[in-house]
């Protein structure tokens, strides 16, 4: 009988996995953003070149400054608000099914997206590292006063992304040097972004874009029913 060593081959294991890409770039950013904030991150998460940090709102300017001056993220691309909320109106798209009015259930679960989130309103900004084409997207609980602190200190640029959250979505932002209206008039009522506020056109008359679809023309060279028809008569420049 022969030895058993001599007859035994190396064969991988049935449980043996490719251990999963590393993106030691977001891994190293999100480091120093939890020894700078500690517990003001919250949550994580690194997706598609992508780091996702969800802080307290007590850490979110702070978060900014740390994104600015150790992670080098000097452009802010972006500052709005999320609104969680199921649309109590129902889906303006989808027919005359979907018109009328309805009503919100203040109880109804909702979905909170990447790197979760405890209430129905969040704001949320991306900041980028031009130099080595990086962002961080950060995002916060935004509590039931709607009060969120600026970050017009760190980055000049937030002024008109918070005037516009504020306008439409009713958040303040303390600190900012003059929270006005970019768009909409003065005497305005309402947040037009919330969930909850309706768009009164779209109750009254299906979406615009739900037509009767007409059926195409007949093919040059086909029949209504299939079978071989009357070529079509040519156009200018066409042939004869």
């Amino acid at each position: 009988m022969a030895d058993d060593a001599t007859t035994t081959t190396d064969a991988p294991a049935a449980d043996d996995t490719t251990a999963p890409e590393v993106d030691e770039v977001n891994e190293a950013q999100l480091a120093t953003l939890t020894e700078s904030l500690g517990a003001g991150v919250v949550d994580s998460r690194i997706a598609k070149g992508t780091l996702w940090v969800r802080v307290g709102l007590d850490a979110w300017v702070h978060a900014h400054e740390v994104a600015k001056d150790r992670l080098g993220a000097t452009w802010l691309d972006f500052l709005s608000g999320i609104d969680w909320l199921p649309s109590p109106w129902g889906r303006y798209e989808e027919a005359a099914l979907d018109t009328g009015l309805r009503h919100a259930d203040p109880d109804a679960a909702f979905e909170v997206g990447v790197t979760g989130g405890e209430t129905r309103f969040q704001i949320f900004s991306r900041v980028v590292n031009v130099r080595l084409h990086r962002a961080v997207i950060f995002k916060a609980d935004v509590p039931e006063d709607l009060h969120v602190p600026t970050i017009t200190p760190v980055y000049a640029g937030a002024n008109w992304h918070e005037r516009e959250c504020w306008e439409m979505f009713g958040m303040v932002f303390d600190g900012h040097p003059s929270l006005r209206h970019l768009y909409l008039p003065g005497g305005f009522e309402g947040h037009p972004l919330r969930k909850d506020f309706p768009l009164l056109a779209r109750l009254v008359k299906p979406w615009p874009g739900i037509v009767d679809v007409e059926p195409m023309p007949d093919v040059p060279g086909e029949g209504a029913d299939g079978g071989e028809g009357e070529p079509a008569e040519a156009g200018p420049g066409g042939d004869s």
